[in-house]
């Protein structure tokens, strides 16, 4: 069942075919702007609209190509476009090479600029590579602000911790830039996280109801990836790892039942009213993938408006099926 609130804003799903890792960001200027991996693991691109829905029409704009060598010519993963001080910035991650090495990426962490007023115009500069603690497998970064300070969130290895990638998160001196210390905040440790991989990746920030919530996604890329979510008080140390706790079950999953494989890697949003929460997500419409996962391009990108817990957590309930949206 769907609320009347919520059926005021619908989505005919997928919104962008073959976009995986989708990252909306609400500007004031009323668009909406979008970023994600693209099949092709070669580009940024971004694009804008008035609406989420529209989106999925709105002419890319290629921002940023990779080189043909070096640290970043191959694999260029889950861009993120951020507001900053006055400029945008976009997070993404690279790699030397599409080989692995004891089943790793050699990803890193790198940030671009533009301080135009309209990012799909202006000048793209790079400010490098974000580094931290290891020079280890390092991606999905996402920053937010909170009481002043900008944080960083990312996905590392760390190499003396068996897996893929746990969650970190940092204070930042620029956006480019971490200063002081990093700790881990998310290690796989239930089931549903170490399912082909043992991952904590792909984090998003929400701050409602005196909380700051992560959401992650875990597992391999498959039917098996799913969504958990970390949470803090608002008033707590968000650089104490004991500030955050993780539920012991997915939030967001696999449907059978609507059809939808694989569901994470989201981004939130609201309506353009502001009244409604949105979460933005990829999922494949099909279970069986020949190959490897990461090399299927039809992750697609979908929308869906999200409520609340009496306790005030969020409620992403499940990934809605293909097609019209419908109130019931």
């Amino acid at each position: 069942m769907i609320s009347k609130q919520a059926a005021a804003q619908l989505f005919t799903n997928p919104v962008i075919p073959q976009r995986a890792d989708p990252w909306v960001y609400k500007h004031t200027d009323g668009y909406y702007y979008f970023t994600a991996s693209v099949p092709e693991y070669d580009r940024l691109e971004v694009r804008r609209a008035k609406t989420i829905q529209e989106l999925g029409s709105a002419e890319p704009v290629v921002v940023w190509r990779k080189y043909e060598t070096g640290p970043m010519s191959a694999n260029i993963w889950a861009p993120e476009i951020h507001f900053i001080g006055g400029k945008w910035y976009i997070y993404f991650a690279a790699a030397r090479t599409s080989e692995t090495v004891d089943g790793l990426f050699d990803h890193r962490m790198f940030v671009i600029e533009n301080d135009s007023a309209n990012p799909l115009e202006g000048n793209w500069t790079e400010k490098g590579q974000i580094k931290a603690n290891w020079e280890s497998f390092a991606l999905d970064a996402t920053s937010f602000e909170h009481k002043g300070v900008q944080y960083l969130v990312w996905a590392q290895k760390d190499p003396a911790i068996k897996g893929n990638s746990n969650l970190y998160i940092a204070a930042m001196s620029n956006p480019w830039t971490i200063s002081g210390k990093q700790v881990m905040i998310a290690t796989p440790e239930y089931d549903w996280e170490k399912i082909g991989f043992l991952v904590n990746e792909g984090a998003a920030v929400l701050k409602r109801n005196g909380k700051i919530f992560i959401s992650f996604s875990a597992s391999a890329t498959d039917y098996n990836y799913c969504m958990g979510l970390l949470s803090a008080a608002d008033t707590s140390d968000l650089l104490d790892p004991a500030s955050w706790s993780k539920t012991a079950e997915p939030v967001f999953q696999t449907s059978e039942v609507t059809g939808q494989y694989g569901p994470g890697h989201n981004s939130f949003t609201v309506s353009p009213d502001g009244k409604q929460d949105i979460i933005v997500y990829h999922a494949r419409n099909y279970k069986e993938i020949v190959g490897d996962p990461l090399y299927d391009p039809n992750r697609h990108t979908r929308a869906q408006v999200f409520g609340w817990n009496e306790d005030g957590t969020p409620n992403f309930g499940i990934p809605v099926a293909d097609g019209a949206g419908v109130a019931e």
